[in-house]
């Protein structure tokens, strides 16, 4: 790269890179590691050239014009392949709330956008500075903030919907699409769309945050003692006659009796996890660098996994009623696997 080359690099490509940064330094209870966001970078960034062949494909099947095929296809094609990796995220209980949700929906357009601002600059030496601030500062968070807007709003969709993915993530989809396709009208110029990017998408993230923090921090609060109240209620000789105790010795009937050991076993070492889950956010919010994953916490997890092959798909249904296994819950035991 020569030294003219070098500030349309960094004018393409550092306003994103910053911007993601802001983010996972505002994250306060750090539920985002900087090696995952990396790895999800990555995955934009594979998902951009998978687009640039979809699209050439597309392009040349349905035979319109570019202009007409980047306002009103593109955004299409481009927005679910970027969606994937969202999706593939809650599905494996990477994403529990409204900020992690905008971290890695960033990072996905990030990696996106750094691809394809690449090959431009590698396809146009010579273009005018101009196109570089619009792409670096317009292009570029529009697609961060696009699949950011995917992932929030289907995050918050989540619980209404009764956890399905896809239709929570059908509004999201909708809306990154729109954002995306009026960015690509140029309208009213492309250096307006790029201020209107600019000041638009760190807005409503930052809302996000706003909404994200105060969730986390009721959730927290709630949960941890409903926990730490489990936890007392196991240990006390009155748990026999408790509701829980009264709930599971009803399962009997349809258990034995190794079953309804294992039961009282997960039911113990799931809260135990749980409430460890909230220390450590809890710790992270103050300030504290919380101690990685111990061998006692990887053999709980291990055990925790066996005791769910052990009870079943059934077992576990029998189980929730006394356990919160939402969405949330789920994503916290995840969480100290990375610890």
């Amino acid at each position: 790269m020569t030294a003219d080359q070098i500030i349309p690099a960094l004018v393409a490509l550092a306003p994103v890179l910053c911007f993601l940064g802001l983010l996972v330094y505002l994250d306060s209870y750090a539920l985002v590691k900087p090696r995952s966001v990396l790895l999800v970078v990555a995955a934009g960034a594979l998902l951009s050239g998978a687009s640039y062949f979809a699209n050439g494909a597309l392009l040349d099947a349905t035979d319109m014009a570019f202009r007409s095929y980047s306002r009103y296809v593109a955004p299409f094609v481009e927005e679910a392949l970027k969606a994937l990796v969202i999706v593939a995220l809650i599905r494996m209980r990477r994403i529990g709330f409204l900020v992690d949700a905008a971290i890695f929906g960033f990072a996905v357009g990030t990696g996106f956008a750094l691809l394809e601002n690449l090959v431009y600059l590698q396809r146009l030496p010579e273009a005018h500075i101009a196109v570089w601030i619009v792409r670096g500062f317009g292009t570029a968070v529009m697609h961060g903030g696009a699949t950011a807007l995917f992932a929030v709003i289907c995050v918050a969709q989540l619980d209404r919907s009764g956890g399905a993915v896809w239709r929570a993530g059908a509004a999201g989809f909708g809306a990154a699409v729109a954002l995306h396709a009026a960015f690509n009208q140029g309208w009213p110029n492309a250096v307006v769309a790029a201020v209107l990017v600019m000041a638009g998408v760190p807005f409503l993230l930052m809302l996000a945050f706003a909404r994200s923090e105060k969730a986390l921090g009721q959730w927290l609060g709630a949960g941890f003692d409903a926990d730490a109240e489990m936890i007392e209620l196991i240990d006390s000789g009155a748990f026999s006659e408790s509701p829980t105790g009264q709930y599971l010795l009803g399962l009997k009937r349809s258990f034995s009796g190794p079953v309804m050991a294992d039961a009282l076993c997960y039911l113990r070492l799931y809260t135990e996890l749980a409430l460890r889950a909230k220390g450590l956010l809890m710790m992270r919010e103050n300030g504290f660098s919380p101690p990685p994953a111990d061998a006692e916490t990887k053999s709980r997890l291990e055990e925790l996994k066996y005791l769910e092959g052990s009870l079943g798909a059934t077992g576990l249904r029998a189980l929730q009623p006394l356990l919160r296994m939402e969405r949330k819950e789920l994503w916290q035991i995840n969480l100290l696997k990375g610890a």
